[in-house]
């Protein structure tokens, strides 16, 4: 596998070359990488208009996943925008009005794409009630959705993995959407890696029509580096369009950097990284059987993650997180509940074992019985669109019983808001707000 854009920034970083375009830095030595901070320079291909070195290299990637592959350097956000631009082209060649049914643990940036865009979401019902984060698709329930969506472009969107390391069954889902002409689109941000197991677990080999993955969660790519799949079978409007709706978003000044890591990303995913996935997996499995045995109870089924229910055993997942930081561990993600940590095949067996013997250390204490407000889905006043440009203020949240969410401003992680734009604050909303610390929002005026 050769890796085009590191080889052609590479020779012009050697050469020692006048640099009388941007950036600023003149490729000096500030913090050590600015000889290969290039822009669009000659030879150099052109993100959204690629036509040499960069084409050649997402051809490689695309020879890796098995699909049409794109890049990135905004991350998987830049990608969501994108494929709901391209579903809205293909509805209206269609002549049909779209109709988007989701799950609601979907990133912020669904939420901004649909303000964006204008299209509204219809939520899927969740079967599992354990947090906000998860969601667990009814399988009757999505049949009936899509029994009764006829004459329109229906597609489904589903987060999987989740953010606590919950794998859908995406095959499933890909199989009833086909049985009702409906394509489905993954954010697979955290899954990347999911096409090298040793089964290949990747949405687009499992049926989906399109997705994007965050390569930086889980493969060696700087972060902000990531793809947009499209399926052979899909539309061909998908892939006629791909560039044009990721320049619709993008930046006009993408990173090179980003470009260069993932571009060299392809020659190391084709060398040893199948066997070193492989062997952190199992030493994941292994870590996550003794935690059990210790009495830990874990959550979720992804291999890379490792999600502890901390309460369980007598911590709250915050408080476990900090007890970490003062043994030099820092994890993905707590809340009162969980504490999550993710894995890659680049983890080491001393940064494994450091974290076996942390949590291996602690002392088991009387379990916390103290659970989150039950989840129910606030009652819908207003469009997103609508919502997310109304005039609005920020208030504390003992004062937005019955106002109208303006903004979805939670941060990352886990960037999964409670309440939509558009919708009534309702009391369970605000016992959930303040479960999780939440002390303001945005709401309409």
């Amino acid at each position: 596998m050769d890796t085009p854009i590191c080889d052609f920034v590479k020779k012009y970083a050697d050469n020692n070359t006048a640099r009388f375009h941007m950036p600023g830095h003149k490729g000096k030595n500030f913090i050590g990488f600015e000889k290969y901070d290039i822009t669009e320079i000659k030879g150099a291909d052109s993100l959204y208009e690629a036509g040499g070195i960069i084409s050649q290299s997402e051809n490689n990637a695309s020879s890796l996943f098995g699909c049409k592959t794109f890049y990135s350097t905004e991350g998987s956000s830049l990608c969501i925008r994108a494929m709901f631009y391209l579903v809205m082209l293909y509805a209206n060649e269609c002549k049909q009005d779209l109709c988007v049914f989701a799950g609601r643990n979907a990133h912020k940036t669904f939420l901004s794409a649909s303000a964006l865009l204008g299209f509204n979401v219809e939520w899927l019902k969740n079967k599992s009630n354990s947090s906000y984060l998860s969601f667990s698709i009814d399988i009757d329930e999505l049949e009936n959705a899509l029994s009764n969506s006829k004459n329109k472009t229906n597609v489904v969107y589903i987060t999987s993995p989740d953010y606590l390391g919950n794998i859908s069954d995406v095959k499933q889902i890909a199989n009833v959407c086909k049985k009702y002409n409906t394509l489905l689109f993954v954010d697979n941000a955290h899954g990347a890696y999911l096409k090298f197991l040793q089964t290949d677990m990747h949405p687009i080999t499992l049926g989906a029509d399109m997705c994007c993955d965050s390569a930086h969660k889980t493969l060696p790519v700087l972060t902000g580096g990531a793809y947009l799949h499209i399926a052979e079978n899909a539309p061909e409007t998908f892939v006629k369009f791909a560039k044009h709706a990721l320049a619709l978003f993008g930046s006009t000044s993408p990173s090179y950097l980003i470009l260069q890591s993932l571009d060299n990303a392809n020659k190391l995913l084709c060398e040893s990284y199948k066997d070193r996935l492989k062997n952190v997996c199992g030493s994941v499995e292994t870590l996550k059987t003794l935690l059990l045995k210790h009495g830990y109870v874990l959550y979720g089924n992804e291999p890379l993650k490792l999600t502890v229910f901390a309460k369980k055993y007598g911590y709250t997942g915050i408080a476990l997180a900090e007890i970490l930081r003062k043994n030099n561990i820092e994890c993905e993600f707590d809340d009162p509940d969980y504490t999550v940590f993710m894995f890659s095949a680049d983890t080491e067996d001393s940064e494994l074992l450091l974290l076996k013997n942390a949590l291996l250390e602690l002392p088991k204490k009387q379990e916390l019985f103290l659970s989150p407000p039950p989840f129910s889905l606030p009652q819908s006043a207003m469009e997103i669109r609508k919502a997310v440009i109304s005039s609005s203020e920020r208030l504390p949240v003992e004062k937005c019983l019955g106002r109208i969410s303006s903004l979805a401003t939670v941060g990352c992680p886990p960037a999964v808001p409670i309440v939509v734009p558009g919708e009534i604050i309702d009391e369970n909303t605000i016992e959930c707000f303040k479960y999780y610390g939440i002390e303001d929002c945005i709401v309409v005026k």
